[in-house]
Formats: structure tokens, C-alpha cells, sequence
């Protein structure tokens, strides 16, 4: 083990995660043609819904920074036991039991309710108070409906690379202290997967007509700015990746059983393995059980309100 800033240590060996990240990276690419069929077929449903419904997955309460309570009528496909339940419960328990290859886990995903917000849209006890902001004037909301939550998921793999890249820039500049090779090369493989994953999103908004996003237009960026700047261990970089990957993977689970677009929930179910191998990784980089008991619930997943244009 090599002994970081800060007393860290890396609490498996550099061959271990060496393998982890490779097998990460080999599930990543696996994706990429059905990633890419996926943002066709979500660019193709959202054209079809007309330019006055055009907008991310979820439609109606998305102003109210809410996922739907359940999937559309028009896309909801009959589970594969057979039963006819197709309730959000039902979604959560059966349809995402995802394999992370050796990481010798298999994530059994509960529903999605609140979304990271009451009833109310106010964050959740806890939450910082800048997260969800008041809403923005209807004549300034640059994505509506439909392309609403596609923009958010540009904006949060945007801020993932980002804050990727602040910490790669950090770690080369040896404000860690001895950085082992594996988590460098782990940064840079995550951060490649987030710039995919913000390419597929993006390529359905501008099929849309709409602008890419490029930058990162979230409330909760300036705390993210702040929380980088502070960092001096790698133990404090695993920590913030691992609170950016958490509120990625819950907020695209959320979505794959709570939108109404099947194209959509295609689209997010897609990236959301990617997305929870991660944090099983960054979890293993901790010392952490890299899949608890209440692995990847709700209350991180992002909404719509976070967006700010």
C-alpha cells in the first residue's frame, strides 16, 4: 500500500484496483451502441411529441422540480415475471438487479418517491439550502417538458468531469502527496465514461433543436466549486466523487422507473450500471462496503429544479 496525504491509504491492492477499473471500462463500452440507439430513439419521441411538448423525461410536475409518481400508460411494458405489475414498487425491486462483474455484487434497487424533495419541492432535512432554488421564470427556462431532465443529466455529467479534472490537475500537481497510479488512472477512466455519457444527452437536445450544455448550469455547482477547492487528500477527492456518482446513479435509476418516455427510461437505464459501478469502486477506494444495505436509495437523486436555465 502507498501511503497518501493525510495517512490515506489505498485499502486494496493497486492490482486489484487495476482490474476493477478495467472491467468498469469494459461495461462502459459494452453500452455505447445501445447508448447510442437509445438517444436516437429519445430524439426521435421527443420530435414526435411536437414542439409545444418538447422538453427531459419527466412532464407535468417537472416545474415543481418532481419525477412522475409512475410510468405512462402509453410506455409501460408488462414485467417479466409476468404478473401485469408495472407500479413503481414493482419497478425498483425487479427490474434492476444489475451484475458489476467481479466486484461479486448484485444491486437490488428500491423505488424512487420523493426524488431528493417533499411533496412541496423543498429539500430534503439535511440538504444545504442553496440546492434547490427558487424557480425560475417561466420565460427564462431555456429546456421545458420533455427535454427538462436531459438537460439535467448533461449539467450532472458536465459537473462530474469537471470536478474529475480539478482533482486529476490537483493530484498532478502533488497536492495529495503519493498518489497510487490505479486511482489516477480510475479518475480518468470515470471521467472519459461522464464525457460519453454527456455527449449521448447532448445529441439529443441539439437533434431537438435546442443548445447543448455545455457548462455547468446547477444551483449546487458553487458548492461543488467551493468543496474542490478545499480538498487535500485523496481520501477528501474519493469522498466528493463518490457524493457526485451517488447523486448521478440515483437520479437516472429514479428516472428509468418513474418517467414517461420509454425512449427515455432506455436512455437512463442504460448509463445508470456505469454510473453504480462507480460508486461501488469509490467505495472500495474508501474502505467502504462497496455495496451496502441501502445501496444507492433517493435522497441524492437530482430533480429538474436543480437546473438554473
Amino acid at each position: 500500500m502507498r501511503r497518501a496525504r493525510g495517512g490515506w491509504e489505498l485499502p486494496i491492492s493497486e492490482s486489484q484496483l487495476g482490474r476493477l477499473t478495467k472491467e468498469m471500462t469494459e461495461a462502459h463500452h459494452d453500452t455505447l451502441p445501445a447508448l447510442r440507439a437509445d438517444a436516437a430513439s429519445l430524439t426521435e419521441r421527443i420530435r414526435a411529441l411536437g414542439p409545444a411538448r418538447r422538453g427531459g423525461l419527466p412532464t407535468g410536475g417537472d416545474r415543481a422540480g418532481r419525477l412522475p409518481a409512475g410510468l405512462g400508460a402509453a410506455d409501460r411494458a408488462a414485467p417479466a415475471n409476468g404478473t401485469g405489475n408495472t407500479g413503481p414498487a414493482d419497478a425498483g425491486r425487479r427490474r434492476f438487479l444489475l451484475g458489476a462483474g467481479s466486484l461479486g455484487a448484485a444491486f437490488l434497487l428500491t423505488g424512487c418517491t420523493s426524488a431528493g424533495t417533499d411533496e412541496k419541492g423543498a429539500s430534503p432535512p439535511g440538504a444545504p439550502a442553496d440546492v434547490l432554488p427558487p424557480r425560475a421564470a417561466a420565460d427564462t427556462v431555456m429546456y421545458t417538458a420533455h427535454l427538462r431532465f436531459v438537460a439535467l443529466s448533461a449539467a450532472l455529467e458536465n459537473q462530474a468531469v469537471g470536478a474529475y479534472g480539478s482533482i486529476l490537475a490537483a493530484a498532478g500537481a502533488e497536492k495529495f502527496g503519493a498518489v497510487p497510479p490505479a486511482v489516477s488512472t480510475f479518475v480518468t477512466m470515470a471521467m472519459a465514461h461522464h464525457i460519453d455519457h454527456a455527449k449521448a444527452w447532448n445529441t439529443a437536445l441539439t437533434d431537438a433543436d435546442k443548445p447543448a450544455v455545455t457548462d455547468v448550469p446547477l444551483s449546487n455547482q458553487r458548492a461543488i466549486t467551493t468543496a474542490l477547492a478545499r480538498i487535500t487528500s485523496v481520501d477528501d477527492a474519493a469522498k466528493l466523487a463518490l457524493q457526485l456518482e451517488d447523486q448521478a446513479a440515483q437520479t437516472y435509476l429514479c428516472a428509468s422507473y418513474n418517467g414517461k418516455s420509454a425512449a427515455g427510461i432506455e436512455t437512463a437505464a442504460t448509463i445508470a450500471p456505469v454510473e453504480a459501478m462507480h460508486v461501488s469502486i469509490l467505495r472500495f477506494i474508501l474502505g467502504q462496503d462497496p455495496v451496502p444495505e441501502a445501496f444507492l436509495p433517493e435522497d441524492m437523486a437530482a430533480t429538474p429544479s436543480l437546473l438554473t436555465v
